[in-house]
């Protein structure tokens, strides 16, 4: 079982695993603020959604159409953050003005309409009411093969019902949806390994050296511990700010940073590719790599920790508390041990009635009551 000195290790590392991530964190969202990735990936998505590779097809009429041209600024052009020899989006792709939300039923609302009545620039000399029947009858208003198959699909699986019909465009959105967040999450990923990458080198975090450092100061122990506490009460680790995350890694008064030129060392005192290449190497690496899971995923796990520690720590003693109760015990044995006379003498005593009375007449056996029952001699 983990000592209370290994678990307040864990802590300390656990730290600030959470304060590198919030760092990795904000910056990730100042570079998405600023480019509109997750815009240029809804849109990519919606082009292969409605197989309009060039964004000049139904995807256009789409993006212009008010259910969806209401939800951005200005008019609407194709991005080009496609690498058409492999077919993947940039890691950096920037989405302009476009929306980097489309709600479910605004998309379904809105194919449902074009089906209907065609292209958005057309005059609508007779309107007609979107029904089930008629979404079949001008579903070639679309002028796109596989969407007018999928479609029809749907209006054939509502059996009749036009509300039946936009759900069943809405799942089939959501599930694209849940492959365009797929692409983020795995582009959101790359880039955070690489800011981690390059705030533990920049600030010289290094996991091992920290370690080393924690299993030899008590005090940093106790120091690391109590701010965890405060981060783990009422979680308050969740709101925190990149630059609340950065302040408190200084103050935590670890050995990182580039005090010096050997401060990348794990050990100032040795020599060796370990030492002064492989060890440091790795050690920002898994910082990178830590930062990558994100800081709510540490900030459970110290949860989790903590709560451990204190069921821990109250049943862990030092050795000097230890050697000290085992004499009481010993002391208290040797008090309550009896002699063989003292055992005797409580036998005797055990065979007594205890009465201090004195007996004045005593009855003879003869005028003693004949007994009823037993066994006759």
């Amino acid at each position: 079982m983990f000592g209370s000195n290994t678990i307040e290790i864990i802590i300390g590392i656990l730290l600030v695993f959470i304060l590198v991530s919030t760092i990795c964190t904000a910056i990730r969202e100042g570079i998405e603020a600023r480019l509109k990735t997750r815009a240029a990936y809804l849109e990519q998505g919606i082009r292969e959604m409605l197989n309009d590779q060039t964004g000049t097809g139904l995807a256009k009429e789409l993006y212009g159409h008010p259910l969806v041209s209401g939800l951005f600024n200005g008019a609407y052009s194709p991005g080009k953050n496609m690498d058409e020899t492999n077919r993947k989006l940039a890691i950096f792709a920037g989405g302009k003005n476009l929306p980097s939300y489309i709600p479910a039923r605004n998309f379904a609302r809105a194919l449902m309409d074009l089906a209907v009545r065609g292209k958005v620039e057309n005059n609508l000399e007779k309107t007609e009411n979107i029904t089930v029947e008629s979404i079949r009858l001008n579903i070639s208003n679309l002028q796109n093969g596989k969407i007018e198959r999928l479609l029809l699909g749907a209006v054939d699986m509502a059996q009749g019902n036009l509300m039946l019909v936009e759900t069943n465009l809405q799942n089939w959105f959501d599930s694209g949806m849940d492959r365009v967040s797929g692409w983020y999450k795995r582009s959101t990923q790359y880039i955070i390994f690489f800011i981690g990458l390059t705030i533990a080198i920049g600030m010289n975090v290094n996991v091992f050296r920290i370690v080393d450092y924690l299993s030899k100061n008590d005090t940093a122990r106790k120091i690391l511990v109590e701010q965890a506490a405060v981060l783990n009460k009422d979680g308050a680790g969740n709101t925190l700010t990149g630059e609340q995350a950065k302040a408190q890694l200084k103050d935590l008064k670890l050995p990182i940073g580039w005090d010096d030129d050997n401060a990348f060392k794990l050990d100032h005192n040795q020599d060796g590719a370990w030492n002064n290449f492989i060890g440091p190497l790795l050690g920002w690496l898994f910082t990178a790599l830590a930062a990558t899971l994100g800081a709510s995923y540490w900030f459970d796990l110290l949860n989790k920790v903590m709560v451990i520690r204190s069921t821990v720590k109250p049943h862990e003693k030092s050795g000097e508390q230890a050697s000290l109760d085992a004499a009481e015990k010993v002391a208290a044995g040797q008090n309550s041990a009896h002699t063989p006379a003292d055992s005797q003498a409580s036998a005797s005593e055990d065979q007594t009635d205890c009465c201090s009375v004195e007996f004045v007449d005593e009855t003879p056996d003869r005028d003693l009551p004949v007994s009823k029952g037993g066994v006759a001699l």
